[in-house]
């Protein structure tokens, strides 16, 4: 099992933007073929951090939802929302 996370820094006129969408698409993301579970976390001294956190059986299941249609609709969106770039990596899981 791999957990994949991803830090975000948004904009602060978009970081409700941006949980509204996390919170529609968050259910969608569970269901996806491999995942097996996903959370956000929220910034304590930055309001305008997230971090998600999601956890994937395989490798081959995350690149999977990374190359969906759900994925090319949401990123985008997120992306646009960005104060700086993202940070990303995926890390064993036992």
């Amino acid at each position: 099992m791999i957990l994949r996370i991803v830090k975000m820094e948004f904009k602060s006129e978009s970081v409700s933007a941006f949980d509204a969408l996390f919170k529609q698409v968050h259910a969608k993301i569970e269901a996806m073929p491999g995942c097996s579970r996903v959370q956000i976390l929220k910034g304590i001294d930055n309001p305008c951090l997230r971090t998600t956190l999601s956890w994937w059986e395989r490798p081959e299941d995350l690149e999977a939802y990374r190359r969906s249609e759900l994925f090319g609709q949401v990123w985008p969106e997120t992306k646009a929302m960005f104060q700086s770039s993202p940070v990303a990596w995926s890390t064993d899981w036992p």
